[in-house]
């Protein structure tokens, strides 16, 4: 009976058992504490691949991950339904998923149309002049189409 006598009165009294360190408050969130909350994947953009119901769309989202043993980046696809309140959006436009609060049992995300992106036109390196669009002057094509 001593052994467990002896047991009983040992006390371990350690800053990490009753939370008096530092690291306590990330391990414990409390009223004092502030913990970012994780804010993944708000927003994508995938193309419309389905107009399936009113004011509903399917989305396809495709995006880069590495393969699990041959590390390299493989094509990932996933469907996302999709809430669009007017209608607007056809098969094969881009769109943005905005989060958003549930809408039915599959549809949380929010369809918005994507920012129109300016094609920029790639210069030639060679010095060569640029197209007749820039300039503002007919092709000949376009001239013999306009003398006939």
């Amino acid at each position: 009976m001593s052994l467990t006598s002896s047991l009983n009165s040992l006390t371990i009294s350690t800053p990490f058992l009753h939370g008096s360190t530092p690291l306590s408050r990330f391990s414990k969130p409390g009223p004092s504490t502030f913990v970012l909350p994780i804010r993944a994947m708000r927003s994508m953009q995938g193309r419309v691949v389905a107009s399936s119901g009113n004011k509903t769309v399917a989305v396809e989202v495709t995006r880069l991950a590495p393969h699990p043993k041959y590390k390299r980046r493989v094509r990932k696809k996933k469907k996302f339904q999709a809430h669009d309140p007017d209608n607007q959006f056809q098969i094969g436009d881009f769109v943005q998923l905005e989060k958003s609060r549930p809408i039915s049992k599959t549809k949380t995300f929010l369809a918005v149309p994507l920012p129109v992106k300016s094609k920029k036109e790639k210069k030639a390196e060679g010095g060569e002049e640029a197209s007749s669009s820039d300039l503002g002057i007919p092709l000949e094509s376009q001239q013999q189409e306009l003398q006939a």
